[in-house]
């Protein structure tokens, strides 16, 4: 059994290990059994659902262990928490949490979904941008169903997810056409280093539509920026009706995504502005809330 010590976790070097409290891992505390949960990814996003567990903001859970691109920002992150530092994500796993919550990358997202799900594990997702592929998309809701595990999508950086799935299944048993689609202002330091790029940007005094099309379009032009595009359209009308269109606005700090859906009767309007990121991580702090308490808001 791996309870009732801090194990580190580093390749080529064994296993480390000392003792921590009796009460860690999944005991009993004041009569209520913890939800272990382990946490992919211990940058700014990771960091900030390890110091909402630290400070007690998920009580119903017990944070066995971190692992991270580097093993040092594990190290970091555990120390700060006091939980295992995990060399990879199998040695995440072997501390058998019931939750992994991943706050890395895309290229994290595909190379740890299906043998995470597979061995039951159910799965928290904010890098949405790895299901911009529906095969592997289809890959992983299949490795769930294998495994009897669930893959939950924070709301990352917009949110509505409920109300654009409700519009777009009243549209499916109605037989009602829906339009469904995001516009997104950002700073034009956003747009470097992709296709829409031009120089001018930084120095516009009016913003600069830089691009409009559908989700798929959008996800070929901005691999790395699709996480809001590809959950909009998996929650609507799908990537190659989902409309997105993108402006570039100097000065902005942060992004404003406005997401409508539509159909005859209703339409569902929902507009996130944030000048940070950290939405995105507290997003998941809030779904493992969710998930918890006994009485769920969806």
């Amino acid at each position: 059994m791996l309870e009732g010590r801090l194990l580190l976790f580093r390749a080529g070097h064994g296993i480390l290990e000392r003792e921590k409290p009796a009460d860690r891992a999944g005991k009993r505390r004041n009569g209520n059994m913890k939800t272990k949960f382990g946490i992919v990814g211990c940058g700014f996003l990771g960091n900030i659902v390890a110091d909402a567990w630290k400070k007690g903001l998920l009580e119903d859970y017990e944070l066995v262990g971190v692992t991270s691109r580097t093993f040092a920002s594990a190290e970091k992150t555990a120390a700060s928490v006091d939980c295992a530092a995990c060399a990879d994500v199998d040695a995440l796993l072997a501390l058998e949490p019931e939750y992994i919550v991943e706050a890395a990358s895309v290229e994290a997202v595909r190379a740890m979904a299906v043998p995470v799900l597979r061995r039951g594990v159910n799965l928290v997702v904010l890098s949405i941008g790895a299901f911009a592929d529906l095969a592997f998309y289809e890959e992983v809701k299949q490795a769930a169903r294998e495994g009897g595990a669930k893959v939950h999508l924070a709301s990352g950086a917009i949110g509505g997810f409920d109300v654009l799935q409700t519009v777009t299944l009243m549209a499916e048993a109605l037989k009602l056409d829906e339009k469904a689609g995001i516009e997104t202002h950002t700073g034009a330091k956003g747009f470097r280093n992709t296709p829409v790029w031009a120089d001018h940007l930084l120095t516009d005094t009016e913003k600069t539509t830089v691009f409009t099309g559908s989700a798929k379009e959008a996800i070929a032009t901005f691999p790395r920026r699709v996480n809001v595009a590809v959950a909009t359209s998996l929650a609507t009308t799908g990537p190659d009706i989902t409309g997105v269109t993108m402006h570039s606005v100097p000065g902005w700090v942060g992004d404003d995504h406005c997401i409508t859906a539509e159909i005859e009767g209703v339409k569902a309007v929902v507009d996130i502005c944030s000048s940070t990121s950290a939405i995105a991580g507290w997003s998941a702090v809030a779904l493992l809330r969710n998930l918890a308490s006994p009485v769920c808001f969806y």
